[in-house]
């Protein structure tokens, strides 16, 4: 029972560990970090906070327009989101 355990933890680590990637582009590409935001404030959003992630990501914890908690991922090249989870 203890090697069934000790096998499903090594096969699950890696998904656990697993970052979100936004880009390989050099950050010379990137959009400036503060227009960004600006850019999605001007959209609704409340942004508590954000940051560079080592996936090459810009992220954002905060508020929607519809006042909905959020955690969103953007490529920070062409500012699509990768990534997004909403609380209601």
């Amino acid at each position: 029972m203890r090697n069934l355990l000790l096998v499903a933890l090594l096969v699950a680590s890696p998904l656990a560990l697993a970052k979100t990637e936004c880009t390989t582009a050099d950050k010379s590409q990137w959009q400036d970090q503060a227009k960004f935001q600006e850019g999605l404030k001007a959209q609704g959003y409340d942004i508590k906070k954000f940051k560079v992630t080592d996936g090459n990501c810009y992220e954002i914890y905060g508020w929607n327009k519809d006042k909905q908690k959020v955690e969103i991922y953007f490529n920070p090249v062409d500012g699509k989101v990768v990534k997004s989870e909403i609380e209601d």
